[in-house]
């Protein structure tokens, strides 16, 4: 077992954006998350790496409150977001945007991508009678542009491939503004064009000021960008740090449980040697 590094603290008076300390998750009998704790700042961005199975996907579920910890009436057991440990779904819109492969699964119909954005005003799986206001035309428009797909804004879901309709959830994970951006394996099955011009776009919402927090098996999907990395595995935390301490040989190796040789090349990295 790989001892952690410690996070450094911060003197900082706004209450961070997620805590949990110490939150422990059961779905059908088994533990998916294991004493989870973790602090995410304002603006951060962070990567979550592990293997597949590792509880990634519930740690992201537990924070959209699709999951619930066995307890957090607990002795030290913390669960927050903006210092509440209550809040409701319209804090939740403000804080987070998230982009999950069900998500995409839902969208996968006769609708254009610039509804898709608009339909994020009203967590829809389409507009159907919603009254779309010119406000909101103009934010969708300023998210087209923000992420370069005005050549597909016309082009429905079902006729996209993968990457381009991950980026069209993108934008509809954005149209409330929220401080952080949540992504589940987002370059899965994308070729490597796809995963250019996603990578691309994402850049771009990680230095318009917006956090990430993205959970992923790929080490070549954590943009320079990201400056935090934790690797998770069998529903725990097991390393929290730097990147460029915590992507080394010895600590992904065994995260993977296989020998690896990490590299870097203009902030991005690379496993091989598998």
């Amino acid at each position: 077992m790989m001892s952690p590094i410690d996070h450094p603290e911060h003197c900082d008076p706004i209450p961070p954006l997620l805590e949990f300390v110490n939150v422990t998750v059961i779905r059908d009998g088994k533990t998916v998350l294991d004493r989870i704790t973790i602090t995410v700042r304002h603006g951060e961005h962070i990567a979550i790496l592990g293997p597949n199975g590792s509880g990634k996907s519930s740690f992201i579920r537990t924070v959209n409150r699709e999951l619930y910890p066995v307890s957090i009436k607990t002795d030290g057991v913390i669960f927050r977001v903006r210092g509440k440990d209550v809040w409701d779904v319209f804090d939740l819109r403000s804080s987070f945007g998230v982009v999950s492969p069900d998500l995409q699964y839902a969208y996968t119909r006769h609708v254009t991508g610039r509804e898709v954005i608009l339909s994020g005003f009203f967590s829809s799986i389409g507009l159907f009678n919603h009254r779309v206001t010119p406000q909101m035309e103009e934010r969708a428009d300023s998210i087209i542009h923000l992420l370069g797909i005005g050549h597909l804004k016309g082009r429905t879901m079902d006729t996209m491939s993968s990457g381009e309709a991950r980026r069209f959830l993108i934008g509809r994970a954005l149209v409330h503004r929220p401080e952080s951006l949540i992504l589940d394996e987002p370059t899965n099955s994308l070729d490597l064009h796809a995963l250019h011009t996603f990578r691309r776009s994402l850049r771009s919402v990680a230095q318009s000021g917006v956090g990430i927090i993205m959970a992923t098996h790929n080490l070549h999907d954590i943009i320079p960008e990201i400056s935090r990395v934790i690797l998770m595995k069998e529903g725990r935390f097991i390393l929290d740090g730097k990147k460029e301490e915590v992507l080394r040989d010895a600590h992904i190796g065994s995260l993977f449980n296989v020998p690896v040789m990490v590299r870097e090349e203009n902030g991005w990295y690379y496993a091989t040697g598998y």
